[in-house]
């Protein structure tokens, strides 16, 4: 009887550490705060801004009006660490899109810099418009 005393013990102690597990990971994913309904858009927004600022210094600009307006976009949505790091793990995907793919502005990025200011654009007046500033 002590055997199996012992056993279904073990068996619940098992249980109970389950049990804890699960709650603090749910206690921990309810004190995550939700993304704002226009997350994904300022993720592709970082990703187009970074995709321009290397595109606009491969052919010449040598500002950094492009970085210095996705920290501004990161400081005025003063998100979360965990958003922030999205956000610019975005950017810096985009930057490094092109970083292998062109050597020099060519007509082909000078294109790709065009369409990516025009998404760019788009996507501003879309985040403004339907959310506020």
């Amino acid at each position: 009887m002590k055997f199996v005393s012992r056993i279904f013990s073990k068996r619940l102690f098992f249980a109970v550490v389950c049990l804890f597990s699960t709650t603090s990971v749910l206690n921990a994913q309810q004190a995550i705060t939700p993304d704002p309904p226009y997350q994904a858009k300022l993720e592709r927004l970082a990703e187009v801004l970074g995709s321009i600022h290397f595109l606009r210094r491969l052919c010449g600009e040598q500002s950094t009006v492009w970085r210095d307006s996705m920290g501004e976009l990161i400081e005025n949505e003063v998100p979360t660490p965990e958003r922030r790091a999205r956000l610019t793990a975005s950017f810096n995907h985009g930057y490094r899109s092109f970083d292998g793919v062109y050597m020099r502005c060519t007509d082909a990025a000078a294109e790709a810099l065009s369409r990516f200011m025009s998404e760019g654009e788009a996507l501003t007046l879309d985040v403004a418009t339907r959310y506020g500033n």
